[in-house]
């Protein structure tokens, strides 16, 4: 039988806690390779969704460690950038390995004599075979081309490669690597009380996604990614118009789009004063807003509070699931059946797959 988007998120809890206990050995070949060299600045290749996961890691390594990350979208880094020459560890992030930008990007640092690792969910691909290093995310492949429990394997294994370096560069202590992990691990094992909650909110909520038309999140931080990942989550199954925005850059230009026919997300790890202010002041001029939140429980039905507090590095890892969840459930009121793939020679015409 196919496995559904569904099937994939109802999987996040355990694979996410598979990951945690094996990524010693599955990130091996970058341990091997911190052992004698110092690391400041990294570069992350990613496109799409692995770009939407780079921005949910990307504050851990420099807010908390202090360790500079520049993300780079492949095709113009290959056609139109350079290399920092202070860069001194490369990421190609490609869940399936196939990713043709992606494999130039790389063959573009290496002919400057820099070392790419490939973060990838199989370890057989080209973008993989291409890599001085393969760091396997530890999931395999998703047959469903909506990937979810790839997404959030991504995101947590780039949090622990910042754990992993910030280890070589001895900014943490045992004991606080030990708490990581735990509250890493804690968060995986609270996905499916998530999946409840949402599956709720979203019966309670029915009606309105159908019609809606229009959909928008906002986020700060390491949600911004999660905002992104939901324009792309929503844009591949519900096909309406959707965007996400960070918070501030929503307010300098893209409110003004603003109408009756817009349904508003704004998502929060704990009460924020600026993302309420703007959810106020929006409110009366959209069809709805909804707050996605990791506080506690309130009684408005607008709301989806999960009730779960966490370090705001680490909130993507469930942050994300409600909109994972909505966008199947959305798609599948409005009839659109996502095992029918459409534009199914778009690789092959594009080249952009290998």
């Amino acid at each position: 039988m196919m496995s559904t988007m569904l099937d994939y998120i109802d999987q996040e809890s355990d694979a996410l806690t598979r990951i945690i206990q094996e990524y010693p050995e599955k990130l091996a070949p970058l341990v091997t390779w911190l052992a004698s060299r110092p690391v400041n600045k990294i570069m992350i290749l990613a496109t799409g969704s692995s770009w939407n996961a780079a921005l949910c890691a990307r504050y851990y390594f420099e807010t908390h460690f202090g360790i500079l990350v520049d993300i780079k979208e492949p095709y113009n880094f290959t056609h139109y950038e350079r290399i920092d020459p202070a860069t001194d560890l490369v990421i190609a992030v490609s869940q399936s390995g196939k990713s043709a930008s992606t494999l130039d990007a790389m063959k573009k640092v290496q002919a400057e004599d820099i070392p790419v690792f490939c973060l990838t969910s199989s370890p057989q691909s080209p973008a993989a075979v291409q890599a001085d290093g393969i760091l396997d995310i530890n999931t395999g492949i998703e047959s469903v081309g909506f990937v979810t429990r790839g997404f959030s394997a991504t995101v947590l294994n780039l949090l622990l490669i910042a754990l992993l370096v910030a280890e070589h560069r001895r900014q943490i202590e045992e004991d606080e690597r030990a708490a990581t992990l735990a509250s890493l691990k804690d968060a995986a094992q609270a996905i499916p009380d998530v999946i409840e909650k949402t599956n709720a909110f979203f019966d309670r909520h029915r009606s309105h996604f159908i019609q809606a038309s229009r959909f928008v999140a906002t986020g700060y931080g390491a949600l911004t990614g999660v905002a992104k990942e939901f324009e792309t989550k929503f844009t591949e199954t519900v096909r309406l118009p959707s965007s996400g925005f960070e918070l501030e850059a929503y307010m300098h230009g893209p409110y003004l789009e603003a109408s009756a026919s817009h349904t508003l997300f704004f998502i929060e790890d704990s009460v924020h004063t600026r993302t309420r202010a703007l959810r106020d002041y929006m409110q009366p001029a959209v069809d709805a807003v909804f707050t996605v939140t990791l506080t506690e429980e309130n009684n408005d039905p607008h709301t989806l509070a999960l009730n779960y507090p966490l370090n705001h590095h680490f909130a993507p890892l469930l942050l994300i699931v409600p909109f994972q969840l909505l966008a199947f459930h959305i798609s599948k009121a409005k009839g659109i059946d996502l095992s029918v793939r459409i534009f199914d020679d778009f690789d092959k015409v594009l080249k952009s797959k290998i």
